[in-house]
């Protein structure tokens, strides 16, 4: 199946110079084992830390560390440039390894890691001006959303609980179930006088975000 690159070119409204760059920043190691992403993709992380970290400096220039830190964890995650891809339909333009040559659905961690990838070959190839200027337009709502700052619900669920009993929530892994490459996470929560109460995600860290909201739902 030919990809049509133009398309995507058009979409950020930029030209490559070097269409291997573009290429490359789009081919997964299942594709081609020696020519990928990874080196791209570790390139494009950075530019896009740099460039978040640089305008949420200028946005809020009197805010403290901590806040900052949170608001940069949301911008860049995995999770932002999984949406930030979608938008750009990049999966429409990802190579890996199909050897049927059918129609497959490419997962999550390749489409964000592409979108890094991506940045980062067109750092390489246009500079930091203008890879600044495509990052800040595909952002621009999540910065938009950032103006607002929610503390994540194991911090309020801790604040609450060391306040009422001072003691913290007690947290416990119930089950790991699901292929080692896509697990899913069970975990429960409790305050000293109070059952468990139980969330799943797809990492230990999003099951318990999950599991604090659950329990500040029931308790609040």
């Amino acid at each position: 199946m030919k990809i049509n690159y133009q398309s995507l070119e058009k979409k950020l409204n930029i030209k490559f110079k070097n269409k291997n760059l573009l290429i490359q920043s789009l081919t997964h190691k299942s594709f081609n084992p020696m020519e990928n992403n990874e080196k791209n993709e570790f390139l494009g992380d950075r530019v896009l830390g740099l460039i978040i970290a640089q305008k949420l400096l200028k946005i809020y220039p009197k805010e403290k560390e901590g806040i900052l830190d949170k608001k940069f964890a949301s911008l860049v995650n995995k999770k932002t440039c999984l949406e930030v891809a979608k938008r750009i339909e990049l999966e429409k333009y990802i190579k890996t390894f199909n050897p049927k040559n059918k129609i497959i659905k490419i997962e999550d961690k390749i489409i964000s890691d592409s979108c890094e990838a991506l940045l980062g070959a067109i750092y390489l190839d246009k500079g930091l001006n203008v890879v600044e200027k495509i990052i800040l337009k595909l952002w621009e709502d999540h910065i938009d959303k950032s103006v607002v700052t929610q503390i994540d619900a194991k911090t309020k669920l801790q604040e609450l609980a060391l306040k009422k009993y001072k003691l913290l929530p007690t947290y416990k892994v119930i089950s790991n179930t699901g292929p080692r490459h896509k697990p899913i996470f069970k975990v429960g929560v409790k305050l000293p006088n109070t059952k468990f109460f139980t969330s799943s995600g797809k990492s230990k860290k999003d099951a318990e975000q999950n599991a604090a909201i659950e329990c500040l739902k029931n308790i609040s």
